[in-house]
């Protein structure tokens, strides 16, 4: 298998999916920026959407949509926990978080790194940041992980946004609860893997 992936981008999400879940790959730089791979290839003929992450399998069929791709991963190997079994009532709360990842808080990022958005609109994505995260923050009251004791893939993304924080300057730090899940799952062996993998640590 062959995941595309730019550094610290939404993409270190199945990057460490995989490394957690143990199953063989090869990483493949595509730039968000140039749009190229390494070789020069122009990463939009492999992925029109000319984003990461994608996931290409051994037979060439590719997957893309980083929610989509942790799920998938996770099913390959059941027995380490990384979702619920499929149509269990738990799967579908796994998939709540996800999609509550994937657009109140991956989409309210993007602008924060767009240079030409406007300083009033970006005032207006962290505003509704800093609300979302208390709300996370309040979820994870009691609790190691998004789900309970334990570590899934919706874990895996809430810690790669939370991330982003840092370089778009936005303070989370009233937010205890959400700042010792982000530290607990940095010191994970995959997390830590992939984070030394793609250059960030």
């Amino acid at each position: 298998m062959k995941l595309y992936y730019s550094p610290g981008a939404c993409s270190l999400s199945p990057h460490i999916a995989l490394r957690e879940a143990g199953l063989p790959f090869e990483a493949v730089l595509a730039s968000t920026k140039t749009h190229k791979l390494a070789d020069g290839t122009d990463y939009y003929t492999i992925n029109p959407k000319g984003y990461v992450p994608l996931l290409e399998f051994d037979n060439g069929e590719r997957l893309t949509e980083g929610p989509a791709i942790v799920q998938w991963i996770a099913d390959q190997v059941p027995e380490r926990r990384l979702a619920p079994p499929a149509g269990t009532m738990e799967r579908y709360r796994l998939m709540e978080w996800l999609n509550f990842i994937t657009t109140e808080l991956h989409k309210q990022f993007s602008p924060l790194f767009n240079p030409a958005y406007p300083e009033e609109g970006k005032a207006i994505n962290r505003a509704k940041l800093v609300e979302r995260f208390e709300w996370v923050d309040g979820q994870l009251s009691g609790r190691q992980y998004l789900m309970g004791d334990d570590f899934t893939v919706a874990d895996a993304y809430l810690f790669v946004v939370t991330n982003w924080t840092v370089p778009t300057k936005l303070d989370i730090s009233a937010f205890g609860n959400l700042g010792a899940h982000r530290a607990r799952v940095a010191k994970r062996p995959a997390v830590q893997e992939a984070l030394k993998a793609e250059g960030l640590a």
